[in-house]
């Protein structure tokens, strides 16, 4: 039977509301796992919290919009609506970055109950970049912060600082991460890094995309 993955995305299109600050999804961190997925064999759905269109951050598709994520691209006109999705259909979900993550994934009920369910049955919790902010704050039915004990990583300080919008986040993730228990391992700077623990695979930054999914694939499989 083939596997399905659900991969989740932002709609939040601006930074602190700011509308000369626009953002939304990181393309190629819902592109890259999509087809990842697709080429494994995977069904492959997208959703985000409000369903339907989805925001690309400009600074992802600086230089031209690369001709292998057409078909995402088109995809991300329109995504199902979280609330909406049966996620005991899937095997696996993957939290896309991009800083309107930031905003609009953490304190999500639907969200969080579609984690504390994958975490509770043992299905695989993935996310790349600012993706798990989603894991801020998040608890599992026991109470316990969804993150606790998890070794993991994510969009570090020193890159949120480097990207010079630490100030407009409403928190800084590395630092939620950790103070909700997470073990958070950093990598270097920019750089492709993946960690794997229990049912978590996690990358820091838009370099690790594609390992991540691949790291996922080798799970499904």
């Amino acid at each position: 039977m083939s596997k399905s993955v659900l991969i989740m995305v932002t709609n939040a299109d601006t930074i602190a509301g700011n509308k000369d600050m626009p953002t939304g999804v990181w393309l190629s961190q819902a592109a890259e796992p999509y087809i990842a997925f697709q080429s494994a064999g995977f069904k492959v759905d997208i959703a985000s919290p409000k369903g339907g269109t989805v925001p690309i951050d400009p600074n992802s598709v600086e230089g031209g919009n690369d001709d292998k994520f057409t078909e995402v691209t088109k995809l991300l006109q329109n995504t199902l609506k979280m609330k909406d999705v049966v996620y005991e259909n899937y095997d696996a979900i993957f939290l896309a970055g991009g800083h309107g993550a930031m905003f609009d994934f953490p304190g999500n009920a639907d969200i969080q109950n579609i984690m504390a369910f994958f975490k509770d049955d043992g299905r695989i919790i993935s996310g790349v970049c600012h993706g798990p902010a989603a894991f801020a704050d998040a608890k599992t039915k026991d109470g316990k912060y969804l993150v606790d004990g998890v070794k993991l990583t994510a969009f570090t300080n020193a890159e949120e600082d480097s990207a010079k919008l630490s100030e407009y986040m409403p928190f800084m993730l590395q630092t939620k991460l950790e103070e909700n228990g997470a073990g958070f391992v950093k990598g270097e700077a920019g750089e492709e890094h993946v960690v794997s623990s229990g049912n978590f695979v996690t990358g820091q930054n838009p370099a690790s995309s594609q390992a991540v999914a691949d790291a996922v694939v080798n799970r499904l499989k």
